[in-house]
């Protein structure tokens, strides 16, 4: 697929997220990285070329780009107009979200978690700036930490969303992404960390692993909320209760009677909004140097060689690529982020 580049809309330590247009004219996200560096893009990729739920921001594809002498792997997503949901909090003039908007984002996440976990996925980084809005709600984005359920991997993820038993260094399973959603919905509910007056992480993760605490549980929400991220927070894994379990609650339940009113606000009429083509004349076409790979770390490496016309690459080691800490550079309201961390 021949495309053309726009404007950035967030920068991570090793990855770029832009806007992006393809010669038939969509309009889609591309996270792109040095290939060298682009190990954890390319997990992403392989977990979101198998997914297809609409709680999960869809997949578009994957290439190859020489760019300015530098091979760039690409990670073709969905445009999600509206930001993440920490931008959607920032939005409103109280920095927070309403109860009625928290149940119904957190039904949708809870809805994505239950079909990820049954294709035995973990997400392993569930938060507010992982979750990403549009007019139908909220997606689940940012698979860069997902892990097998029965893959033996390093503990991933990022420390104030961490469950104890993670926090410990024991497992990290479903239940781990149930504590992050809890911790997420009180971040809807407060505009802040769950974890107030601890921002080193070393003490976050001291203080979640071993003091048996959890976090506050926002005094302004009603006793169904309150009992919702109660259950989401139980310490031990196994009390836990599942995704599927935690869609029955009466937190949940209560909007089943469709009541999914239009819960995005100031949001842009369509994809041709003035935003997302006011940079169109520092757009930069990739087309002509775009091959679109199997994204195999075989593929991979043919294409290079295609791009190169070298076909001596000698042996091809991935180095894991840490965290990407997301900086975002647009958000709601100016032309909407795809991640952020």
């Amino acid at each position: 697929m021949r495309w053309t580049r726009g404007h950035v809309l967030g920068r991570g330590s090793s990855a770029t997220v832009s806007a992006a247009t393809s010669t038939t004219g969509d309009v889609f996200a591309v996270k792109s990285a040095v290939v060298s560096q682009s190990e954890t893009l390319q997990r992403e990729q392989q977990f979101l070329s198998i997914l297809n739920s609409p709680f999960i921001v869809a997949y578009k594809g994957c290439d190859i780009t020489k760019e300015n002498k530098k091979f760039m792997y690409n990670l073709m997503m969905q445009y999600m107009p509206g930001g993440t949901v920490v931008d959607a909090i920032n939005n409103q003039d109280c920095s927070r979200l309403n109860e009625v908007q928290i149940s119904s984002y957190t039904r949708q996440v809870l809805q994505g978690l239950v079909y990820i976990h049954s294709n035995s996925i973990v997400h392993c980084d569930i938060k507010g700036a992982n979750l990403l809005v549009d007019e139908s709600g909220v997606k689940i984005a940012d698979f860069g930490c997902a892990k097998w359920a029965n893959e033996d991997a390093p503990i991933r993820g990022t420390p104030m969303f961490m469950a104890p038993e993670v926090a410990r260094g024991e497992e990290q399973g479903f239940p781990a992404d149930v504590w992050a959603l809890g911790c997420t919905v009180i971040e809807m509910a407060t505009g802040c960390s769950p974890w107030l007056n601890v921002t080193d992480p070393v003490s976050v993760l001291y203080k979640i692993a071993y003091s048996g605490e959890s976090p506050d549980i926002p005094g302004v929400l009603s006793n169904e909320a309150k009992d919702f991220i109660s259950k989401c927070l139980i310490q031990d894994p196994k009390a836990r209760w599942g995704a599927t379990q935690l869609l029955k609650h009466p937190f949940i339940e209560q909007l089943n009677c469709n009541i999914d009113q239009d819960l995005w606000t100031e949001s842009p009429t369509g994809i041709l909004d003035q935003y997302v083509w006011n940079s169109i004349g520092e757009s930069q076409s990739v087309g002509t140097d775009s091959i679109q790979p199997m994204c195999s770390s075989f593929s991979l490496r043919q294409r290079i060689e295609q791009l190169e016309g070298n076909s001596d690459m000698g042996n091809w080691r991935w180095k894991m690529e840490e965290e990407i800490n997301w900086m975002t550079i647009r958000s709601n309201g100016s032309g909407g982020a795809v991640a952020d961390d």
